[in-house]
């Protein structure tokens, strides 16, 4: 990671589950090249976290707010987090 690597929690609201939007994320994310975690919530939402460079994470948080062909993303809300490293390869979770 360069030494403007940033770290994001998103949570996506909508119609984002059952539609292949875990997958979506994580393949968009393994393409720019940030590590990470996305999994459904309870309540209906997924949750991202993001850690890469600053740009990457914004092209990613960019198609996030987009979503795949039968989502509909409603809301992305996104938290910024301190960088710490420790996160894998783009991992689809719970």
């Amino acid at each position: 990671m360069s030494a403007e690597a940033v770290r994001v929690r998103a949570i996506v609201s909508g119609r984002v589950q059952a539609v292949g939007y875990r997958a979506f994320a994580q393949r968009h994310a393994r393409n720019a090249g940030v590590r990470g975690t996305v999994r459904n919530l309870p309540d209906g939402t997924v949750e991202c976290i993001i850690e890469g460079d600053a740009d990457a994470v914004e092209r990613v948080l960019q198609l996030l707010r987009q979503g795949p062909p039968m989502a509909r993303v409603e809301d992305v809300d996104v938290q910024q987090q301190l960088p710490g490293g420790d996160l894998p390869a783009m991992t689809v979770t719970a």
